[in-house]
């Protein structure tokens, strides 16, 4: 119950502020000339005075409000080390049941959540605090606990970053003298040009060990393939150089042998991710004579900002005699000694263009062009009559390469290219129509080149099945063999034209052995806590994958198909690392989480984080066990106005601060009777006095 004192003035504030100075002008005369009754006189003006002011008694009747105490649980990944989860679960009983005995206290459970922001950003228990106390006055706010293992990112500078004025704990789990060992990646490159040596430093840590121990053995593997080791000393730091073998993801994990007693191995592994690029690119394009459609490739290959083109077009071959000296001719003449034996093996893609033997390219250099092939190298064939007349490249030594032989037969007539069933399963021709059109929605061809003897099943084919586009696998390289040279129709808009930039693009840079487009791949890509398998085939069907993760648990995943020759499945996991997905043939992988999570950086339990905050706020920070494991909850104890809430073995929250308004009773003083008795009191005052 608490009493106070209200005015509710009958006149507005100027006009008593008037008569207010007239009353004290008045009683200013009567004290200066002394008249008897001055001060009776004075008492009625005030007492008149007091009534216009209509002043009140009131008196609220208020009801005592419940303090809130919230109890923030640290449900984090580092609290699922050294025993701490059970830990964690018996405080948290305790301390609730604990809380809901004392009366006037209400308790709100706060636990973190857990994703990978937490793994980067690490354990953050004061952000969700004062989330939590959001709706809540200040005064309302009887105390918090933390149940942590201290090892907390967002703990505040100072009280007014608090956000309130009520005592703070920490009951801290895991135990003294933990020891931990862990592996820090100091640098790493994001990209690295295919071929080139990238440089990755290492550092070895080791925290609560009374001496450093010996040396540490660490194992290097690159795409689940170990390539190598080196050993490091705790505290130092080592440079490891390794090749980017490929364009694409290149995944290097890092792991260094395990301490005695450590609390966790998860620190021991890194994973670094370096995207393979290539430099620019190295492409030949030999033109065997000047035609129609030459300008589609070359215009092709230039719009790529990343492809370095080197052009020869045969204009005057060796049979052609005219009587012009070579003295006059502004023609530069084939380099076939610098192009096809010095200098070969630095070109990712070669392209013959309608290209005829004519005595330019002297024999033994095709030999040199199939060993090219065989050793990872890649031949682009657009051929076109050419390659049915007797100068066709087949007579030669890339016999061994091409993927079919021709009949020297030329059919000329009006058709539509068609993707064929395994074209459509194809990276490369896969889309380019969709799988339901009777007839695909691009232009006419005019001339395909027959051919016998394919080694693979053609990616497209004309209307009556006659092989167009082959795509074939040598040794370590691939050829391409396109059997018709009217491709430059779409691109000039014959009839609507068709998707000769996709076609041709693709066409190259499968060649050039690009990840995306390989016909047999298996893919494993992270996102999140999700994982998403991808396998690309040419077969009718595809395995089940088995997913392997970092603590080298299994699970098999079906696939389900999504497109032509594309099937995929997921899979949620809950640990970070490495995983792998194999189906018997091939292997993927995938890191899941940041390569470096900030909640594993330091993994020791520790009341210095928090201890600040906690003392500066009235409160303590403890830990709930003591070298041997025994877990002991303090006692907690309901307390009003304290400076310190904590001692040995218990821990205060503030109760009794708060309460609400039930109701008003107001009793105006000099209104009504009471009011009329006091001035007529003393008025009779004041008329006795001066009438004596």
């Amino acid at each position: 119950m608490i009493w106070s004192v209200t005015v509710s003035p009958l006149l507005p504030p100027a006009a008593l502020a008037g008569l207010a100075v007239v009353a004290l002008v008045l009683i200013g005369l009567l004290l200066w000339r002394a008249r008897r009754g001055a001060l009776l006189r004075a008492l009625a003006l005030l007492l008149l005075f007091l009534a216009l002011v209509n002043p009140s008694l009131d008196r609220e009747n208020r009801e005592p409000l419940k303090s809130i105490v919230p109890v923030v649980v640290d449900r984090s990944e580092s609290q699922d080390l050294g025993g701490r989860k059970a830990m964690t679960d018996a405080a948290e009983e305790a301390v609730l049941a604990r809380l809901e005995a004392l009366p006037g206290v209400e308790t709100r459970v706060v636990e973190t959540r857990r994703d990978l922001s937490s793994l980067s950003d690490g354990t953050t228990l004061f952000g969700p605090l004062s989330n939590a106390l959001a709706d809540v006055p200040p005064n309302r706010v009887g105390g918090a606990i933390l149940i942590t293992d201290g090892q907390v990112e967002d703990v505040p500078d100072s009280l007014d970053r608090l956000g309130f004025a009520a005592p703070l704990h920490a009951l801290v789990t895991g135990v003294p003298g933990e020891v931990d060992r862990r592996l820090v990646v100091e640098k790493a490159p994001r990209f690295g040009l295919v071929g080139s040596e990238q440089t990755i430093r290492l550092r070895l840590i080791e925290e609560g060990a009374e001496t450093d121990t010996a040396t540490a053995r660490v194992t290097v593997s690159q795409d689940g393939e170990t390539v190598g080791g080196t050993a490091l000393h705790p505290g130092e730091s080592a440079d490891v150089r390794l090749e980017i073998p490929h364009a694409g993801r290149n995944i290097l994990e890092f792991e260094v042998e395990p301490l005695d007693g450590e609390l966790t191995t998860l620190n021991n592994r890194a994973v670094v991710t370096i995207d393979g690029i290539r430099e620019n690119l190295r492409v030949l394009l030999v033109s065997g004579e000047p035609h129609v459609g030459e300008r589609t490739w070359r215009n092709l290959l230039k719009s790529d900002a990343s492809v370095d083109l080197v052009h020869f077009t045969i204009l005057r071959p060796p049979e052609k005699q005219d009587g012009t000296p070579i003295s006059q001719l502004s023609l530069i003449a084939f380099p076939t000694r610098e192009l096809f034996s010095e200098k070969i093996d630095e070109f990712d893609l070669i392209i013959f263009d309608r290209y005829r033997r004519r005595g330019v390219l002297p024999t033994p250099y095709f030999a040199n062009i199939a060993r090219y092939v065989k050793d990872g190298g890649a031949v682009l064939f657009a051929t076109g009559p050419e390659y049915a007349g007797p100068g066709n490249l087949f007579r030669t030594s890339l016999a061994d390469v091409l993927p079919a032989s021709p009949t020297g037969r030329v059919v000329e007539t009006p058709y539509r290219p068609r993707v064929s069933m395994i074209g459509q399963r194809h990276p490369v021709t896969r889309g380019l129509v969709s799988p339901e059109a009777e007839t695909p929605p691009w232009s006419h061809w005019f001339r395909v080149i027959e051919t016998t003897g394919a080694a693979e099943k053609p990616a497209m084919t004309d209307e009556a099945g006659r092989p167009l586009l082959l795509l074939h696998r040598v040794g370590e390289g691939r050829v391409a063999l396109l059997l018709s040279d009217h491709v430059w129709l779409w691109a000039r808009g014959f009839e609507g034209g068709g998707p000769h930039g996709t076609l041709l693009r693709r066409l190259a840079h499968w060649l050039m052995k690009e990840p995306d487009l390989e016909e047999e791949a298996l893919r494993l890509t992270a996102k999140g806590h999700d994982l998403t398998v991808e396998r690309q085939t040419l077969a009718d069907s595809a395995r089940p994958v088995t997913v392997t993760g970092p603590g080298g648990t299994n699970e098999t995943i079906a696939l389900q198909e999504a497109e032509p020759g594309l099937w995929r499945g997921s899979l949620a996991v809950s640990d970070i690392g490495l995983y792998t997905a194999r189906d018997g043939e091939l292997t993927a992988l995938a890191s899941v989480g940041p390569s470096d999570p900030r909640e594993f950086a330091t993994v020791l339990s520790t009341t210095e984080r928090i201890a600040p905050i906690a003392a500066a706020a009235g409160g303590t920070a403890m830990r709930l066990a003591d070298a041997a494991g025994t877990v002991s909850v303090p006692r907690i104890v309901a307390m009003n106005g304290a400076r310190s809430y904590h001692g040995s073995g218990w821990i205060g929250v503030r109760t009794g601060t708060a309460s609400k308004i039930t109701g008003i009773d107001r009793i105006p003083l000099f209104s009504g009777f009471l009011g009329l008795a006091l001035l007529l009191g003393a008025l009779a005052m004041t008329w006795y006095r001066e009438g004596r």
